[in-house]
């Protein structure tokens, strides 16, 4: 379904936001001055050259010009837009890559992304991360439309953005969210963010904080598989010496050449047997007594008594060790 974005509507209306949309902008917002360029004592300390502060106005006054000719897109260097200072994304496959930037040089940008200035010189992006590599790896402008964001906004413009595509997987959005706590952004900016309310925010954050960083890395998007997947994974994990064994599983040259969809299924089906395998059996008497559980893990089987249900029984089996161990070795049926 097609999708509109207006970028000129403002990010907020709280009273602080009408305030400062009332207050006179500089005249040269992007280069950051409200008065004529002179040398400050700021840049005489770093010994910024002239020649230097004059380039820097010239290609904001380029950029300036299509802004009050009234272009809300124009094209800047994707050499001086950095990344976002919360990345939400995944590496792609070198293919997807491929494929998108080959898109981009067929048919061109068709959606601008957004930046903020950063420095007098420089941007950050809030969303577009793979149009602006694509436009830098075909050595052409990005087509960019420019806001002044705060953190907040940023992060509410990058989310709702990957959010109404609906191209972030769930361990990319959960990922996400983990990463916007850690820098202490506040449960409603996260919340509208990723557009989700507090018990699936919750959600999102257990598992990206439950799940090794080094194993997600290794599993990658894996974009076939949601919540329900990543939350059994995230149980499977708490189970023995599952994280470990998770670890051995990963580093296996034949885990890493699989794409990342197969990667989760492996590591969730290998895990899972491992599971199963320790789970425990009830071994019942004729008259229907729970007697004992059994464990098998490896090749190691466990007996356990509960004096609970059978008092003393276990020592009794135990009394009596030595003579099963001679009727074992005189059986003909043993294993090798």
């Amino acid at each position: 379904m097609a999708r509109k974005i207006i970028f000129d509507a403002p990010l907020e209306e709280t009273p602080e936001a009408l305030a400062r949309a009332t207050t006179p902008r500089p005249a040269r917002p992007l280069l950051g001055l409200d008065r004529p360029i002179k040398q400050s004592s700021a840049l005489g300390a770093i010994s910024q050259s002239l020649g230097d502060i004059s380039e820097r106005v010239k290609r904001a006054e380029q950029i300036e010009q299509k802004l009050v000719a009234g272009q809300t897109v124009v094209e800047i260097d994707p050499d001086l837009i950095d990344a976002s200072f919360v990345p939400d994304r995944m590496d792609a496959t070198p293919e997807q890559d491929a494929a998108f930037r080959e898109m981009i040089r067929e048919h061109g940008q068709n959606v601008p992304i957004l930046v903020r200035p950063k420095t007098p010189e420089r941007f950050e992006v809030a969303f577009g991360h793979r149009r602006l590599r694509a436009a830098r790896e075909l050595g052409i402008k990005v087509r960019a439309v420019v806001r002044d964001l705060t953190d907040e906004q940023l992060v509410i413009a990058q989310g709702q953005e990957n959010s109404g595509r609906t191209d972030l997987t769930f361990i990319e959005r959960a990922r996400f969210a983990a990463r916007l706590e850690d820098r202490k952004f506040s449960r409603e900016i996260i919340m509208a963010s990723l557009n989700v309310d507090k018990a699936a925010l919750s959600r999102l954050i257990a598992i990206a904080t439950r799940v090794p960083g080094a194993l997600i890395d290794a599993i990658g998007p894996a974009p076939g598989f949601g919540r329900v997947r990543w939350q059994e994974l995230t149980e499977l994990l708490d189970v023995n010496d599952n994280r470990a064994r998770a670890r051995a599983i990963i580093a296996e040259p034949s885990f890493r050449d699989l794409d990342t969809d197969k990667r989760f299924q492996t590591l969730y089906d290998r895990l899972r047997i491992r599971e199963a395998r320790l789970r425990p059996e009830t071994w019942n008497a004729e008259d229907g007594t729970r007697v004992a559980r059994i464990m098998r893990s490896g090749k190691k089987l466990t007996l356990t008594f509960d004096d609970r249900v059978v008092p003393q029984f276990g020592d009794f089996v135990a009394e009596r060790l030595q003579l099963l161990y001679e009727e074992y070795k005189t059986s003909g049926d043993r294993g090798s």
